[in-house]
């Protein structure tokens, strides 16, 4: 029997139980590195950024883009302008730019012919055999009550400033470190007129290859409330929502689902486990709360076109939404303030949700890549499951984590170490789901990955 322990790792919490093969490890690690970035992120800094973006009076998809002053011209290129000052520090691995399409009039929300940039920042992994991309995002426009109002004050300062100070922050921690894989950090243009930033970067990510093992979209996330109607208040918890069954799912994919009952393990599911598990490691006084459904009602979000086209991606969100300062033209009704102000929003909730970002990306962007051609066999009628795998290509992993819980069980609920690349375990293939992730010598996860049923 051999103990895990991770290089540089204290390990907090330590249970046991063991057979020949294998050994079970319910306890979590820190690595000193993630933590401390973690902690080096401003709820200043936040404020100070969305102080800029409001002060742009409107950020609507439609508004001045010559102005210097307001509109989603200026807007974009300060947020051009931050991802530029933070690459001074990142070695030159830190590269911005932005990412223009034109859309043409819809006769609904797009009344004239207009160009919109996406503000991209690309930090390039360390490791040239490696293309795996992680992707974090949030959108930049605002709107008032009227979808086609592009003058009015529109502060967004909750809708998506929030969102978009977040990443602005991440790109100021994380640039100036180094990372195995690649991480964009992505401003979309156009959410509130039809997704159209996201969308066009995740059409260009598709038909370009591109290896995106995560998409996290930020959107509305800095206050901790009251909400607009039950006047609920909470800092204590965010929201991450994805989707189950997959937007964009092969026939062969569909197949192995529905004969495996796995309705509930698609791979943004299978993210937003893992978003939970790390960011609730790293993060004091935050609890992820894993919302199974891709979005709220009537809603929609910039993971969505991700999702379509065959990524996984999941939404942040605050714990309790207060409408009356969303979508709103900002005016007093007797003693009732609307309108998406500063004001109402919660600085250090915003940094903890920043935090619950910065672990899962950080974590995930150290590790190996995932194994390979992870199959379950079922050739014989047996109350053991044998699991085989393949090592991934490029950085070696320490060993793998063999993922165990109940197909009742809404997040993992074991975890067995295994150095070999199969494992016989004495859990019933009938009575639970599995699966397996790489961990590296340091303790840094890949995404888990279900197995594929096999006969041979």
């Amino acid at each position: 029997m051999r103990i895990f322990f991770p290089k540089g790792f204290l390990p907090i919490i330590l249970m046991l139980s063991a057979a020949p093969a294998f050994c079970q490890n319910n306890f979590f690690n820190r690595d000193e590195t993630i933590y401390k970035m973690v902690n080096e992120i401003s709820a200043d800094t936040l404020r100070y950024d969305i102080e800029k973006l409001v002060g742009f009076k409107t950020r609507h998809t439609l508004s001045n883009t010559t102005s210097e002053i307001e509109g989603i011209g200026a807007a974009r290129r300060w947020v051009k302008s931050q991802f530029e000052k933070y690459a001074m520090n990142s070695n030159g691995r830190l590269s911005v730019s932005f990412d223009s399409f034109f859309v043409e009039p819809d006769n609904r929300r797009i009344t004239r012919r207009v160009e919109l940039k996406n503000v991209i920042a690309t930090l390039k992994g360390t490791d040239s055999t490696d293309n795996r991309i992680v992707v974090v995002g949030a959108h930049l426009d605002s709107r008032a009550t009227d979808v086609l109002d592009s003058t009015s004050f529109a502060p967004g300062a909750d809708d998506d400033a929030s969102g978009v100070a977040l990443v602005l922050e991440l790109a100021r921690v994380m640039s100036k470190m180094e990372f195995t894989s690649t991480i964009v950090f992505a401003v979309f243009s156009g959410e509130e007129q039809g997704l159209f930033g996201s969308k066009h970067l995740a059409e260009k990510a598709k038909s370009n290859n591109w290896n995106i093992i995560a998409m996290l979209n930020n959107d509305i996330v800095g206050s901790s409330g009251p909400s607009s109607d039950t006047f609920l208040k909470n800092n204590l918890e965010v929201r991450v929502f994805s989707e189950g069954i997959p937007s964009f799912e092969t026939d062969f994919e569909a197949r192995i689902r529905k004969m495996t009952g796995l309705e509930n393990d698609s791979k943004s599911r299978q993210l937003a486990r893992y978003i939970k598990e790390i960011a609730e490691r790293y993060v004091n006084q935050l609890s992820i709360n894993l919302i199974y459904r891709s979005d709220r009602f009537l809603r929609g979000g910039d993971h969505t076109p991700f999702n379509m086209n065959g990524f996984p991606a999941v939404r942040f969100c605050e714990a309790n939404e207060n409408y009356d300062h969303q979508h709103q033209n900002v005016r007093m009704v007797g003693n009732k303030q609307y309108g998406d102000l500063i004001e109402f929003l919660d600085f250090e909730y915003l940094k903890k949700i920043a935090g619950a970002n910065l672990a899962t990306i950080a974590n995930l962007s150290l590790a190996c890549d995932s194994p390979r051609n992870v199959i379950i066999e079922v050739k014989d009628l047996t109350n053991f499951t044998t699991l085989r795998w393949e090592r991934p290509k490029g950085k070696i992993p320490y060993g793998f984590f063999v993922l165990i819980r109940k197909t009742s069980a809404p997040i993992w609920e074991k975890k067995i170490f295994v150095k070999d690349n199969s494992v016989t375990i004495p859990y019933s293939k009938d009575n639970f789901i599995f699966a397996v992730q790489s961990v590296d010598e340091q303790g840094h996860e890949s995404l888990p990955v279900i197995p594929v049923p096999s006969s041979k």
